[in-house]
């Protein structure tokens, strides 16, 4: 399977970025999407996931600000990011699991200034 993100950028803290990733290729079986971030130092982090049911799961951080969704048809993952704050500053990586097995595509850089 292929990730490709997109949306990520610069944003004043209280804006607005929204990010999207679409899955290519051998997409059989992929149960739950999402996102996940890392800054420098830090391990890798989960920020929201969703099945593909609807059900929905986030950091307890971005509850409220953020929203995740999803368009199976499109197999596309979106990231609603809201109220951004400068700790949001990270490298976002899309993920799958995928019969199992995690997966994550290339990151994409979200940079919130003060």
């Amino acid at each position: 399977v292929q990730l490709q993100a997109s949306g990520g950028g610069l944003v004043q803290a209280g804006g607005s970025l929204r990010l999207s990733c679409a899955a290519s290729g051998s997409i059989f079986g992929i149960a739950v999407m999402g996102w996940y971030r890392q800054t420098p130092g830090k391990q890798r982090e989960l920020v929201a996931t969703i099945t593909s049911g609807g059900t929905t799961n986030y950091e307890d951080s971005v509850k409220g600000r953020f929203t995740i969704s999803r368009d199976n048809a499109k197999n596309t993952v979106y990231l609603q990011m809201n109220s951004l704050k400068p700790e949001d500053t990270a490298v976002y990586y899309c993920y799958v699991r995928q019969l199992g097995i995690p997966r994550w595509g290339q990151g994409t850089l979200v940079t919130v200034s003060s």
